[in-house]
């Protein structure tokens, strides 16, 4: 049996649920102290927050989504409208890999800086002459950064997604190319680099947007 993620929780009987992943070597409790807690209470929105703490270890191993799956997504469904899940950097990266092998557990996406995946996965799609030209194989098809790159290409039209990055971010190339798969208004590119204050400025124009009024 796992052990159950750790999580820091905001409830305040909000309809919808969003459950935030962290990135590399990040800590629940940096949501905390970023404001992002006190950034939906100000707003009084209709939302409650889980962020949980996954190790790089279990995501490695890839424990770490059927343990968020299995603990966090699916009970949820029995006390929330809607159960949105979003993350930073590899937390974003690990959000779209849920959506695109689970698509039925998430019912939106808050995608903050989402880490564009690994310069393989990069580099096969950059040589197929871009993600419209790439076609997946049967062994990428064992990569989840290649199955999250191929629903990519045609992502669900009435899914609400939110992807959000800082133009100074020395991922912003590969955050760009997974923001330009959504229209235009559900994308938001904001002077920063990979650092809070740009992720900070990302989560007060997300929530903003009326998704949880």
């Amino acid at each position: 049996m796992s052990a159950a993620l750790a999580r820091i929780d905001l409830k305040g009987g909000g309809e919808d649920l969003l459950v935030l992943l962290p990135g590399a070597y990040m800590q629940p409790e940096d949501f905390v102290q970023a404001g992002f807690f006190s950034a939906v209470t100000t707003r009084q929105l209709s939302l409650d927050l889980c962020i949980v703490a996954l190790d790089v270890a279990t995501i490695t191993a890839g424990d770490a989504l059927p343990q968020l799956q299995h603990q966090i997504l699916a009970p949820a469904r029995a006390n929330y409208r809607r159960v949105w899940l979003g993350g930073i950097s590899l937390g974003g990266l690990l959000a779209l890999c849920q959506a695109a092998d689970q698509p039925a557990t998430v019912d939106g996406l808050c995608l903050l800086a989402p880490y564009p995946g690994s310069r393989l996965t990069g580099n096969a799609i950059a040589r197929a002459g871009g993600l419209d030209r790439w076609e997946v194989s049967a062994e990428q098809l064992s990569d989840p950064e290649f199955r999250a790159w191929r629903w990519l290409k045609a992502p669900p039209p009435a899914l609400p997604v939110f992807v959000g990055y800082g133009t100074e971010d020395r991922f912003a190339e590969g955050m760009q190319r997974i923001a330009e798969c959504f229209p235009p208004a559900a994308r938001r590119a904001v002077p920063g680099d990979h650092d809070w204050p740009a992720w900070q400025q990302l989560w007060e124009y997300f929530l903003d947007l009326g998704h949880f009024n």
